[in-house]
């Protein structure tokens, strides 16, 4: 059994199922970035760890075609903290909202054995972007290159070094594609738990299966924390968006389309 899954079922929200919650257009969100799960300190800097904590959240935003307005903070940092660190972190914070226009207007923070950061982000739309809208034979993609993160992820945890610029700790979201194509797109998501896990959720909600086009090997597929886009679309604007995706420089991989079988994940789950 997910035990994630399980818990969520205890809430019985319509607003729940996607990367946030639409409400009378806006969206809300909110992920957690914790020491020992999500990184070491040992792994990245603090400014590092602050702004991949602010990037996975906005990702969200961006994977319903929201712009993100607002954000409110917790961290839970340990006392051994300097007032350097602090700094840093805050930096970290503060690049990431800049490069968004994101105002940070408050939060919480407390005292802990080790750095924990959640964020919340409250976004706007006119055009929401949803998991729950696939029709059979629709075309399923991604963006990007998928399997770096995990690849990166095993290469620090056996003590190795990666660039400052990997995707593991310097991510690259979606939003110039998001917009070129919102207008063909019928249904998309991040790519948080890995592109099999995350494929079993939308797959779930439109109770519909997959034709593959290509095998896809595990390693890719089963990638965690690539922040990429899935992104499902009618055949008949296949060569719309391709167009669009070259026209914002994004690589896009079809890969699917939606069949009534049954489809069954592969990967482990992330998180229980």
């Amino acid at each position: 059994m997910n035990l994630e899954n399980y818990f969520i079922s205890q809430f019985n929200s319509k607003h729940i199922g996607d990367d946030g919650a639409l409400i009378n257009g806006y969206v809300y969100s909110k992920d957690a970035f914790f020491e020992n799960v999500h990184f070491k300190r040992s792994w990245m800097s603090y400014f590092q760890i602050a702004r991949k904590a602010m990037l996975v959240n906005i990702s969200d935003a961006v994977a319903m075609n929201a712009e993100p307005k607002y954000a409110l903070l917790s961290v839970a940092m340990p006392k051994n903290m300097s007032k350097s660190d602090m700094q840093q972190l805050a930096k970290g914070f503060l690049s990431a909202a800049k490069e968004f226009d994101i105002d940070i207007i408050g939060g919480d923070t407390i005292s802990n054995t080790k750095l924990d950061i959640a964020v919340t982000i409250i976004s706007q739309t006119q055009r929401p972007l949803l998991r729950l809208r696939v029709r059979q034979n629709y075309m399923f993609a991604y963006t990007g290159i998928l399997g770096r993160s995990l690849k990166d992820l095993k290469k620090v945890q056996n003590l190795g070094k990666i660039h400052k610029n990997s995707k593991f700790i310097n991510i690259k979201l979606r939003n110039k594609f998001l917009k070129n194509t919102q207008r063909f797109l019928k249904a998309g998501m991040d790519i948080s738990d890995g592109l099999y896990s995350d494929l079993d959720k939308i797959t779930t909600l439109n109770k519909i299966g997959l034709d593959f086009l290509h095998k896809i090997p595990k390693n890719i597929a089963c990638s965690g924390e690539e922040y990429e886009m899935l992104v499902a679309f009618d055949k008949r604007d296949e060569k719309k968006i391709r167009r669009r995706a070259k026209q914002s420089r994004t690589k896009l991989t079809i890969f699917a389309n939606a069949a009534r079988n049954k489809y069954v994940n592969r990967c482990k789950a992330h998180h229980f």
